[in-house]
């Protein structure tokens, strides 16, 4: 049998062995505690998948035959002006139109209270008439006296001749003599008379003329065709010369349209007109109605140096009322074409504080801002004159969400747009 030693000494060695496997097992289960631990924390700590890039539509730069066209905003101005003015005092008695109507040149507008010109026409009328009788009076005078100055200066040489003869005394000749030389000096004075009282009458005349003319303003008339705006003083009042104006005529069939181009168009301006007419077109803002066209008639002799344009003005027909004085509307003026024009969708051109620029997309579908230069534009579509190369794309929507390098995704609805 075993001594007790003996199994004491196994059972401490099988204890030590319990507790080595224990420990073991425990070492075990921390370790894989540990690693799902790990496994789990690395799984919830894992970076996203990176963005797909902003969404922007493109459109490629395309290059065809591009019309050199100018728009501009243009004031209009009607051919002439003219303010109705009371040249005569008097009061108004009548407006013989309504506010705002349309008048032709020499209708009857206003009446005004004639009574006094009147009077005075009939005042000069008398004087003229009183002239007259005085011119036949002196006229009838000078007939008589020279009637009478012939038959003394016969009476005359008759005595002079009985004189030699010693027929009559000296003194009968020289009373005959004396008769004829006072005859002389009646009709002298006739003939004065009579350029007196011709002065008389010419100035009673012009007299008259003016008394006519004072009557004349009484009535006023329209001076031109054109389109009448508010009555300013309405009848019963009291007009006065040179007072304010009564009414204000503009003349709007055909009117005129000024408007400015940059200096850089007077060449094609210069050509084309030249060539013959330079035809433009403006319509007002907001209108859904068609253009109107018109010519251009005046291109000023100096370009405005503050501004760097030239004044352009032309003229349109206007029957209709479609344009006012004092308007403002869109003018388009088409100079010439140009060929192989590079091209954009305006809506790709963004003004920067640098100038204009547009966002290009690289084959890495990252964007590039770059600066560009255009001159004008045409039915939605910008003429490039530097800055972009044919088929480039350029982004025409999604432009505020966008910086250089930035990543894009193409988001085109119709058709699919590659790099070229």
């Amino acid at each position: 049998m075993p001594d007790i030693q003996s199994l004491l000494d196994s059972r401490r060695n099988h204890q030590g062995n319990n507790r080595v496997d224990s420990a073991r097992c425990i070492f075990s289960s921390s370790v894989f505690i540990t690693l799902g631990l790990l496994l789990g924390c690395t799984a919830q700590t894992a970076a996203p998948p990176p963005p797909p890039g902003v969404p922007v539509v493109v459109a490629k730069v395309s290059q065809k035959m591009m019309p050199v066209e100018v728009t501009s905003v243009g004031n209009v101005e009607p051919i002439s002006t003219v303010a109705i003015k009371a040249q005569i005092s008097g009061e108004l008695l009548q407006v013989h139109f309504k506010e705002g109507d349309f008048v032709r040149k020499g209708q009857l507008l206003f009446t005004i209270d004639s009574r006094i010109p009147t009077g005075q026409v009939g005042t000069m009328q008398a004087n003229i008439e009183k002239d007259e009788a005085q011119l036949k009076q002196v006229e009838a005078n000078l007939a008589r006296d020279t009637a009478q100055l012939e038959y003394a200066r016969s009476e005359s040489e008759r005595y002079v001749t009985l004189l030699k003869r010693g027929l009559v005394a000296a003194d009968s000749s020289e009373q005959a003599r004396s008769q004829a030389n006072a005859l002389e000096e009646s009709v002298r004075a006739d003939r004065a008379a009579i350029e007196n009282v011709r002065a008389v009458l010419v100035v009673d005349q012009h007299a008259l003329g003016g008394a006519k003319l004072q009557l004349s303003y009484c009535t006023i008339y329209s001076p031109i065709d054109g389109r009448t705006g508010a009555v300013m003083v309405k009848p019963g009042n009291l007009l006065k010369p040179v007072d304010v104006p009564i009414v204000v005529i503009n003349q709007t069939s055909p009117i005129y349209v000024n408007f400015t181009v940059p200096q850089q168009y007077w060449p094609d301006i210069k050509k084309n007109m030249s060539e013959g007419v330079l035809h433009v077109t403006a319509a007002v803002p907001q209108d859904s109605g068609k253009p109107k066209q018109g010519t251009v008639i005046f291109v000023d002799n100096a370009v405005d140096a503050t501004t760097g344009t030239l004044h352009l003005k032309a003229t349109f027909e206007n029957s209709e009322n479609h344009f006012l004085p004092g308007m403002f509307v869109s003018v388009l003026l088409r100079l010439s074409e140009q060929p192989n024009a590079k091209v954009v969708p305006t809506q790709a051109v963004t003004e920067g504080q640098n100038g204009t620029f547009v966002y290009v997309v690289k084959p890495d579908n990252t964007v590039e801002m770059r600066p560009v230069v255009s001159s004008h534009a045409y039915g939605g579509e910008a003429v490039i004159d530097s800055g972009l190369e044919r088929d480039e794309l350029v982004v025409i929507d999604g432009q505020t969400r966008l910086v250089p390098k930035a990543k894009v995704q193409i988001t085109n609805n119709s058709g699919d747009v590659s790099h070229p």
